[in-house]
């Protein structure tokens, strides 16, 4: 098998939290909205747990967070959920970056169609934000300024803490899409940010539950309104029946993640020492700032060399991933790297790496750098 290193896409799940998941699955299956019996009860507490215990990691109160689905749809629920206010109060404006998922550039070109005045803003050639180019753009009708953490094809963290000081004192709030960051960088997360819209994936959860931090400032709350309706289970923004065992499993993924940190911090850092070490031999370009990234995740384009090919080369030797998304007819250069301002052939031809240290003991460097040293020979 390749070795795999798309960690930035989705991990595997961690099998403590697996076996957490089984157990709220065939053991304690009760639902959590159930209250005429002890199976729903107890599962009502367990969430509950989980509730507190996330919170309290981001420096809330546990009635400041709910679950979802995952970030796409926390993300969804923070920017559409917040527009019909921005409609009320005449605040149409809002502020984000070129560099976003989709999952937020989406709703937000969604929101353009329907009256709202949106910039997205193009970073520095390293791929960061600037608090100062953020502020500038500053209106008294802006609603909303959406930043990602951290950057899922660069890897380049955002000054996501020092932008939440700044409108901490505006009637501008703030969303950050921390899909990539959460449990990695817990102390950005703590700061007075609005939203923070969370995936279980990414830290060896399972796939399809995820959170949405609603902060309150003082006793206001931020005037969200439902996307969806059916039940109201979750402070009448999301409806749908609990899912106990994932949320369980989040929880338990978030507290063997903390206890871990620093080794895992440790080893990402030395996996990456060891694939930069290899590539020192072979022509390529390093896509993002270096000093201001997470340790797991590379972005290079590797000069005379199609990252297509490149992808096609490896298959039998590490499962990696392309900035490009492929159409039917053709390679669109990703557009983070295109924002980055970075050169169409590096543009096109970015490859990312990513890694979950635990499951990079076959990992041969040597290897990847041998591959391209073929391709460009």
């Amino acid at each position: 098998m390749p070795t795999y290193l798309d960690a930035a896409a989705t991990t595997r799940v961690d099998p403590r939290v697996a076996e957490v998941v089984l157990h709220w699955m065939t053991e304690e299956f009760g639902n959590a909205g159930s209250r005429t019996h002890d199976y729903g009860n107890r599962a009502k507490k367990a969430v509950q747990r989980a509730r507190e215990q996330l919170a309290t990691q981001l420096n809330a109160r546990a009635d400041e967070l709910i679950f979802t689905s995952g970030a796409t749809e926390s993300n969804n629920i923070a920017l559409l959920g917040l527009a019909p206010h921005g409609h009320e109060v005449n605040r149409r404006h809002i502020i984000s970056s070129a560099i976003e998922h989709k999952a937020v550039i989406e709703p937000l070109e969604y929101l353009q169609s329907r009256g709202f005045d949106v910039d997205f803003i193009k970073p520095d050639s390293t791929g960061r934000i600037s608090v100062n180019a953020v502020l500038e753009r500053l209106r008294p009708e802006t609603l909303l300024v959406s930043l990602m953490h951290v950057n899922n094809e660069t890897g380049v963290i955002q000054p996501v803490a020092e932008l939440a000081r700044h409108l901490r004192e505006t009637s501008t709030y703030l969303h950050v899409d921390a899909a990539q960051g959460f449990a990695k960088l817990p102390e950005d997360l703590t700061a007075p940010i609005d939203m923070i819209s969370i995936s279980g994936h990414k830290i060896g959860a399972p796939k399809g539950i995820g959170a949405l931090l609603i902060r309150r400032r003082g006793w206001n709350r931020v005037p969200l309104q439902p996307i969806m309706f059916g039940g109201g289970q979750e402070r009448k923004l999301r409806p749908g029946t609990l899912p106990v065992p994932l949320v369980v499993g989040l929880a338990k993924a978030e507290e063997v993640f903390r206890t871990e940190r620093d080794q895992w911090m440790m080893g990402a850092r030395k996996v990456r020492e060891q694939i930069l070490t290899a590539f020192t031999e072979i022509r390529y370009h390093l896509n993002g700032d270096s000093d201001h990234a997470v340790p797991h995740i590379l972005n290079v384009s590797f000069e005379g060399v199609d990252a297509e090919a490149l992808i096609v080369k490896l298959r039998n030797i590490a499962a990696v991933a392309t900035g490009s998304a492929c159409t039917s007819a053709s390679y669109t250069p990703s557009h983070v790297l295109t924002a980055m301002g970075l050169q169409e052939k590096i543009a096109s031809n970015g490859l990312r790496l990513s890694w979950f240290p635990s499951q990079t003991d076959d990992l041969d460097p040597g290897q990847i750098a041998a591959a391209v040293r073929s391709l460009q020979d």
